[in-house]
């Protein structure tokens, strides 16, 4: 019963208030049952949801974990490793937030939709950047070459210095700095000169084609028996490769490991000639 039709005698400031009181409780009653209704109707969703949020959480936790051991078993590269974890935690966090804002009855699909689109702004934008941020991917995970391999691209030969997400940095011969975007590298050819512990050393001989070629052989054969970093096997190579009027062209194929390359070259080709010089044997003269 409401008070101001009981008491119609009560002066008007205290019939003011009781009114303003009355409207008080009404709006209470009003906004309580409008909390009862939300909370019947959102409140097992919401629990539910802070139940998968929590386990959620706790699994992608225990999942990266486990993936981090993973990578270290397959010895992916440590310069990877934390990006890949970081990459894949956040996109699990991302997928929950977004499985438990739907639990909960928020509509996601337009949130998805520019988000879908954004990425699709950013693709197009940075296609040049995200083309060697695959790259490097591809090269920290199936490793064409490592840190500190000595490797020739189209342009380039150099030592690899450093390996990064999206460039490559080489050091050249002639020690100059080479930066390689990974795109270039994991889709066009690379040759790796030091994934092989044994190398064979190339070399082509000439000599005069009146030079007595028996002797000439015979010098290399000694030459390169001497040398205790060249391979007995397999065995070298040596005979004639090419001869003309004017020059009888040698191969001389030697095998060696990878780090005496350089210096059993330079070693065998300068003791030849001088064992040529020695002999009488000459070199073929240069055309005029």
């Amino acid at each position: 019963m409401i008070l101001s039709h009981i008491f119609t005698d009560i002066p008007a400031p205290v019939a003011k208030q009781i009114k303003q009181g009355e409207q008080a409780i009404s709006l209470f009653e009003k906004y309580s049952a409008h909390i009862k209704k939300m909370i019947l109707q959102y409140g097992p969703g919401i629990i539910l949801g802070l139940v998968v949020l929590v386990l959620g959480w706790w699994l992608i936790r225990i999942l990266v974990k486990a993936l981090n051991r993973l990578m270290m078993a397959r010895d992916i590269d440590p310069t990877l490793r934390p990006f890949l974890k970081s990459m894949i935690s956040i996109s699990l966090k991302v997928m929950l937030l977004l499985s438990v804002a739907s639990q909960i009855g928020i509509q996601t699909t337009s949130f998805m939709a520019a988000l879908g689109a954004a990425g699709l702004a950013i693709g197009l934008a940075l296609q040049g950047s995200l083309a060697n941020f695959a790259g490097g991917i591809l090269i920290l995970v199936f490793k064409p070459f490592r840190a500190g391999d000595f490797i020739g691209t189209q342009k380039y030969e150099g030592k690899v210095t450093e390996i990064q997400i999206l460039y490559t940095i080489l050091h050249t011969a002639d020690n100059k700095k080479v930066v390689i975007p990974n795109g270039l590298l994991s889709n066009h050819e690379v040759v790796n000169f030091s994934a092989n512990a044994i190398r064979r050393i190339d070399m082509k001989i000439s000599i005069s084609s009146d030079s007595n070629v028996l002797k000439a052989k015979e010098i290399m054969q000694k030459v390169v028996h001497d040398n205790p970093k060249i391979f007995k096997e397999p065995a070298p190579i040596i005979g004639i490769n090419e001869f003309s009027e004017r020059c009888v062209v040698f191969v001389c194929w030697v095998w060696v490991l990878k780090e005496d390359l350089f210096e059993v070259k330079l070693d065998v080709q300068e003791k030849i000639k001088t064992a040529f010089d020695a002999a009488g044997i000459k070199l073929p003269s240069a055309i005029i």
